[in-house]
Order: structure tokens, then C-alpha cells, then sequence
């Protein structure tokens, strides 16, 4: 998940009126003219006068963003980690579900010894379960009665696929009367969506 704000844009010659969003690795602009800015790619950023001007090896891209513009250009210098966003703390108790990608086992291993693979503990306090298609979400119902409490889930799925997309978990998981409360970029492939027992029904 990112930041969307309406702004003006200037890029080499070419300005316009659109919206930007603010991804975890990139910065994409809709307008006139169409922008996609990864974070690697860019070799300078400042915040001037509400201005956020990124060099890049393609020219300078000038977002006329006010006060967004210095929150914008540190999130961009200074990127929160896949862990950082998906806010799970060190020690924390981890139920793993599925098949995830060997950096995050790593991340997840440096962050804690409690981590249980292919079953939910009864003191967990973060299951992360990993969906690859729609009929893999038929394991909600199940894992629904190990949540408990503050319990956060974490549901990782392809991203730009047909055969699962983000209204297929979002309706899976509002059937267990879960709420979602956030979504981030998991990888270059994988979106994740956290949901959370409301709080009236804790």
C-alpha cells in the first residue's frame, strides 16, 4: 500500500494533472503522460518548497506535491524493510502456513526462534498463510478458529493474477468476520493483506 495524492507533475517538457502513488519500491504517476519511477532507479531526491524532484538517468521528475513532499522524499531515501511494514517484532510468537520465499524465512529466522511451519500454535501472534489460488482460501474457515484475541493474519498472494486477486481474500476472510487493516507489496510478485479479529469480537 501507498500514498495517493492528486498532484501536477512536470517530466522533461511533458506536465501534468494526475495522481501519484507512493509504492513500497516505486513511485508511479497517472496523467497526461504516465510515469513508473522504481526507487533503485533514482539518482538524487530532495523536498524544495512543496516540490519532490527526482533525478533520474531519464531526466528530472518534479511532483508538486506541498506538504506532502518531504514525508514523500524520506520514505523514498530511507524504505521501510519487509519486516518494518509487515510490523512483526523480535521474539514475536509466527505461525507459518504455506510456501514463502527463502529471504523472508531468512528475515522471519533473524527476528525469531518462536516460528512454527505448516500448523497454527495456540499462542501465536502472527499467522502468515500463503494463498495461491482461490480454492487455497478454503483453508480460512480452519485457520478462523486459531485466531484469538490480537491475533494479526497475514494472507500473501500473487499479484496481477486472474486466479486469485485481491477481491477473492478479501471476500474469503470477511466471511470469517475478520477486518482488514492494511495491505503492503510482500515481493515483486506477492501482495499482503493483514486482517484482524474486530475488536468487538475479541
Amino acid at each position: 500500500m501507498g500514498n495517493e495524492v492528486k498532484c501536477t507533475v512536470s517530466f522533461g517538457e511533458q506536465k501534468s494533472e494526475g495522481r501519484a502513488l507512493l509504492e513500497t519500491s516505486e513511485i508511479l504517476f497517472r496523467g497526461d503522460f504516465w510515469l513508473k519511477i522504481p526507487f533503485s532507479t533514482i539518482k538524487s531526491a530532495k523536498a524544495v518548497d512543496g516540490e519532490l524532484r527526482l533525478q533520474t538517468a531519464e531526466g528530472l521528475a518534479v511532483f508538486h506535491l506541498g506538504a506532502a513532499a518531504e514525508k514523500w522524499c524520506e520514505k523514498i531515501l530511507h524504505p521501510k524493510s519487509r519486516i518494518e511494514k509487515l510490523g512483526v517484532k523480535p521474539g514475536a510468537r509466527v505461525s507459518l502456513l504455506g510456501s514463502f520465499d527463502a529471504g523472508f524465512l531468512t528475515e522471519i529466522s533473524k527476528l525469531t526462534k518462536s516460528v512454527s511451519k505448516s500448523k497454527v500454535t495456540a499462542d501465536s501472534e502472527w499467522i502468515f498463510f500463503s494463498a495461491d489460488s482461490k480454492e487455497d482460501l478454503g483453508a480460512l474457515s480452519k485457520i478462523s478458529k486459531s485466531m484469538k484475541g490480537a491475533t494479526a493474519l497475514w494472507i500473501v498472494y500473487p499479484k496481477g493474477q486472474k486466479h486469485i486477486t485481491e477481491n477473492d481474500v478479501l471476500a474469503a476472510s470477511r466471511k470469517t468476520g475478520w477486518k482488514d487493516v492494511k495491505v503492503v507489496g510482500f515481493s515483486a510478485t506477492h501482495t499482503a493483506l493483514k486482517f484482524v479479529i474486530p475488536l468487538s469480537g475479541r
